[in-house]
């Protein structure tokens, strides 16, 4: 089932403690452009199906990367396209996202979502893995 607009970023604000709809939505962006990069095939594909239509083309025309980054590199990067943040913020950020793409995704699609991602990525999307 697909999530509104309203419904993914009344989420993404309340998770992140965001002061505006607007704060949520720039990290939204920036997050899942830079997670689109990271997915390939049918995976994103079914992953954009359970985002709001402009999120899910955010995740089909990601920005681009020549490998994987781990997850600390990928707050890095977040940091880097948040104007004024840090890593401590793009950790917030990400997790804020990440955790709402996961209740959407649902367990199915998000075990095949972490099979495409470098270890630790579970702990990003709030989904810690067994060891």
């Amino acid at each position: 089932m697909t999530l509104r607009w309203e419904a993914f970023l009344d989420q993404v604000k309340e998770r992140g403690e965001y002061k505006t709809v607007q704060e949520a939505e720039r990290a939204a962006r920036v997050v899942l452009a830079l997670l689109g990069a990271h997915l390939v095939g049918g995976v994103r594909a079914q992953l954009a199906a359970c985002l709001p239509e402009a999120f899910a083309l955010i995740l089909l025309n990601p920005l681009q990367s020549a490998e994987p980054l781990p997850p600390e590199r990928f707050v890095r990067a977040t940091a880097a396209w948040i104007e004024g943040a840090t890593e401590a913020t793009a950790t917030w950020d990400v997790s804020a996202v990440l955790s709402t793409v996961a209740d959407a995704a649902g367990d199915d699609l998000m075990e095949q979502i972490l099979l495409q991602l470098p270890a630790g990525y579970d702990l990003l999307f709030g989904r810690p893995q067994p060891t």
